[in-house]
């Protein structure tokens, strides 16, 4: 595995978990990843103090302490001696206790220490003059006793723990990152943080590690065989960034608020954004729409409020009603069933780009995509998704010609023009297709889910829904829209293999709680975490 050192790209702890679970998604199995952790720490040890070199390693229950107990694999038996502070019954994921069982099997040498009193044996064991018993001064401490997922003050006997490491005068080698250091802001609780004399992180460098070097010593950047690809492809853990999920203590309202604005010639499709902006977890949702079919929607179902404007289709004069409304909302959905009058695109552009106080979140579909005048001259911060197919890419003011694989997702010659398309216009795209293609501008997503059924009409107009109830939540547009596309498909997908080529936009709708729970399942446990 290669190491390097690296200055410039930077990857969060919750960025990190999230594409932990999404090799795992792909195939790529934690215990893959925590084997290329380990050989790659022994391999620092054998460089820095060769093979014989003796070695304490001072473990916790989660993901770090199996990376560590990898790692006495990959070393001499005699020269291993591993504390784990806590019980080995306590670890926390499968890798962690499959990596411990084979120490134990082995006959490395293992001790349990599992409270503050035990950790006087802690302290003898790494008076570094003394070493392991061998008469031998101990060469390093691998310090893998907290991972990045641990926040605020550091409880007993892990504080105890981290003094009696500083304390030692033993090189220090912490384990992805410095126990008690924050992750992501480098700050520590009181100055509880190890010491480390030098810090192998993995896959990319945490911004905390950068921000307090003091703490992190030397750093380096070891590959453990994550693919770069893998960073673009969109699985359930880009869902795990954004989904929220429901508090007992919350009230209507707390989980998102969704005003879509559709209707006239057709009334099917913002009923279809608005019941599967419901499905995804939306408090409430409000259809704001001409009167002429108002009152069809209202009798579709109960669920959905119904804001009738005026007339038969969208116009002028609805404006300042929409901006009303979007006050009391956390998100805009607009395009579904408007049509293609000149009025409507009007009154689309004077919705989107006007009032900077009713609404910082908008999410543009179908006919909504020609009312935008691009580049977008928008209010300051709002943000604007758009979710047009090829065919509607075509349609709208792109101001460059279309690739001509447009019909082709894996395209590189697309997903450049995406890239570009988005930074230039001030938007996050999601250009539906096979695969979806998610850019701002700078970050670029594939998602591969979804099936040739989901070409029936109304699954876009689904998509529209999920994802603004997902940008009701979240801050980070690029991130919803990825997570948006990856639940529609595979909601597609779940009812794909219920109706076949025969499923229609409602299964697909009915589909999402499955996939929510299904997705809740995967990414919701410290097993995905590499804390």
């Amino acid at each position: 595995m290669e190491m390097r050192m690296t200055m410039t790209t930077t990857i969060t702890s919750e960025e990190m978990a999230a594409l932990d679970a999404n090799c795992k998604y792909f195939g790529l199995a934690p215990i893959q990843l925590m084997e290329n952790a380990g050989a790659n720490i022994a391999r620092v040890v054998k460089q820095r103090f060769g093979e014989d070199a003796k070695v304490l390693i001072i473990a916790g229950k989660g993901n770090n302490g199996g990376d560590a107990f990898a790692a006495a694999r990959h070393l001499r038996t005699d020269n291993v001696r591993v504390i784990l502070v806590g019980r080995s019954k306590d670890l926390r994921t499968e890798e962690s206790r499959t990596n411990w069982g084979i120490l134990k099997n082995c006959g490395y040498h293992l001790e349990e220490l599992t409270d503050s009193s035990s950790l006087r044996a802690l302290k003898e064991a790494i008076e570094h003059e003394q070493g392991m018993g061998m008469g031998m001064k101990v060469d390093v401490i691998i310090d893998a006793l907290l991972g990045t997922g641990v926040r605020g003050r550091i409880r007993e006997p892990e504080a105890t723990a981290i003094d009696l490491i500083n304390e030692s005068g033993a090189f220090i080698l912490a384990v992805d990152l410095p126990s008690g250091l924050d992750p992501d802001t480098g700050e520590c609780e009181n100055d509880k943080v190890v010491h480390a004399d030098l810090t192998l992180t993995f896959h990319r460098a945490k911004p905390g590690l950068l921000r307090n070097r003091e703490h992190v010593g030397e750093l380096v950047v070891a590959d453990i065989g994550i693919p770069a690809a893998m960073e673009q492809l969109a699985g359930p853990g880009d869902v795990s960034l954004v989904l929220r999920r429901r508090e007992r203590s919350s009230h209507k309202g707390d989980n998102g608020r969704v005003l879509v604005v559709g209707g006239g010639p057709f009334y099917g499709a913002p009923c279809l954004s608005a019941l599967a902006a419901l499905r995804t977890g939306a408090d409430w949702v409000t259809v704001a729409a001409p009167r002429s079919v108002a009152h069809v929607i209202a009798s579709i179902s109960p669920n959905i409020i119904v804001q009738p404007l005026s007339g038969s289709i969208l116009t002028e004069n609805d404006v300042e009603q929409i901006l009303n409304l979007m006050k009391r909302h956390d998100v805009l959905v607009i395009g579904m069933g408007l049509g293609t009058a000149e009025e409507t695109k009007r009154a689309v552009k004077q919705i989107i780009e006007g009032d900077d106080s009713a609404m910082r979140k908008v999410v543009v579909d179908a006919d909504g995509l020609y009312g935008l005048d691009l580049p977008l001259e928008l209010p300051v911060p709002r943000q604007v998704i758009i979710t047009p197919h090829a065919g509607e890419l075509r349609k709208m003011n792109v101001q460059a010609p279309l690739p001509s694989t447009a019909g082709a997702g894996d395209s590189k010659e697309l997903q450049e023009f995406i890239r570009e398309f988005s930074i230039r216009n001030h938007v996050v795209t999601l250009l539906k297709g096979n695969p979806d293609i998610i850019s701002d501008g700078e970050r670029m997503k594939l998602n591969f889910t979804g099936n040739a059924g989901m070409t029936v009409g109304g699954t876009g107009d689904v998509l529209s829904g999920i994802t603004g109830t997902l940008f009701a939540t979240a801050e980070d547009a690029f991130k919803v829209a990825t997570a948006a596309a990856f639940i529609s498909g595979s909601a597609g997908d779940v009812a794909f293999q219920a109706k076949g080529l025969s499923l229609l936009a409602t299964d697909v709708v009915d589909s999402i709680p499955a996939v929510l729970r299904s997705l809740e399942l995967e990414t919701g446990s410290k097993s995905q975490r590499r804390v």
